[in-house]
């Protein structure tokens, strides 16, 4: 409607109606479309449930996951102990809310994989498990990395069959192998994601400036660095993946075997009747929205506490 037939619309209104009952009319005309826009923008735009991440845009997960390292034997080697006590672990995780599993080929080696295979397939609907590849191991403790292309179409495969899947939601590469280019070894993960036997590639221990190189080959969707409330080395990290929506998964969420503590951590900790580890967890959450911790572990009991850090609610100053 252009300004002269509004002015004449008006003369006519006005003509018919009191001043007052103008105005009521136009206030409440007003307030109808003002709800009515409200209305559709929430429906178009929910409020942020900030429980949950959708890592690639397209695989919402809970952001509090959990990483099946600990499940093997000693020294990340050989089968774990108690093998059915691993396998309710992992049972339990996801009774729990967990839809994020960490594994990777080199966790046993290969027994990780096998593992979660064992416990959890056929795999109920929405369970995401991230595997990893190009981190060898020769020996209890020992780690090298290996990123030929052609090792890491092999480790793709392997892991396909271990895991029982077609296809791997999301799989990292675990470590840049100084001897060969990292374009190399993206380039073979491409192939792979190409032939549908990946969906979304992430990285591990790496620079900002290592991701931009890696997107220049291959989106990616999630970095997994060392992490926590008393070891913030890769904060430059951390920021970056928040400026690209890209998912930052820590490893050591709660310090690994270097453990944490201080006496700041263990004061809030009381206040707020939880462990120090159930509030570096907690921290993580309130970090960052990108942040998807991973802690492990082979008791029930301490999965049960790792769990319940979810409902920990920190203030700004804490």
């Amino acid at each position: 409607m252009n300004d002269e037939a509004f002015g004449a619309n008006d003369d006519r209104v006005c003509s018919a109606m009191s001043r007052r009952l103008f105005l009521r009319a136009t206030l409440a005309v007003g307030a109808s479309l003002l709800a009515g826009r409200a209305a559709t923008l929430f429906a178009a735009e929910p409020a942020n449930d900030n429980s949950s991440f959708s890592i690639g845009g397209d695989l919402p997960v809970n952001r509090l996951g959990f990483g099946a390292m600990r499940l093997t034997g000693e020294g990340i080697w050989g089968w774990p102990p108690d093998r059915e006590n691993a396998r309710k672990v992992l049972r339990r995780a996801v009774e729990l809310g967990v839809n994020l599993i960490d594994t990777a080929d080199a966790y046993g080696p290969e027994t990780d994989e096998l593992l979660i295979a064992e416990a959890l397939y056929p795999y109920p609907k929405g369970l995401v498990i991230a595997t990893k590849g190009g981190n060898t191991r020769p020996g209890p403790n020992q780690w090298v990395p290996d990123g030929r292309p052609e090792y890491l179409k092999q480790c793709v495969d392997k892991s396909l069959r271990r895991l029982k899947l077609e296809g791997i939601d999301l799989y990292q590469l675990h470590r840049v192998d100084p001897k060969v280019p990292m374009e190399d070894s993206l380039g073979a993960l491409k192939e792979m994601q190409s032939a549908g036997k990946i969906r979304h590639i992430g990285l591990s221990e790496v620079t900002p400036e290592q991701v931009e190189r890696a997107r220049k080959v291959v989106p990616i969707v999630t970095v997994q660095n060392r992490y926590n409330i008393t070891d913030r080395k890769w904060d430059n990290t951390l920021s970056y993946c928040e400026k690209e929506r890209i998912g930052f998964m820590p490893w050591a969420p709660v310090g690994g075997t270097r453990g944490m503590g201080s006496t700041a951590l263990e004061k809030i900790a009381k206040d707020h009747g939880a462990t120090i580890y159930q509030l570096g967890l907690a921290w993580l959450l309130h970090r960052s929205p990108v942040m998807l911790p991973i802690p492990g572990t082979s008791s029930l009991a301490h999965l049960e506490e790792n769990m319940a850090a979810r409902k920990i609610q920190l203030s700004a100053e804490e």
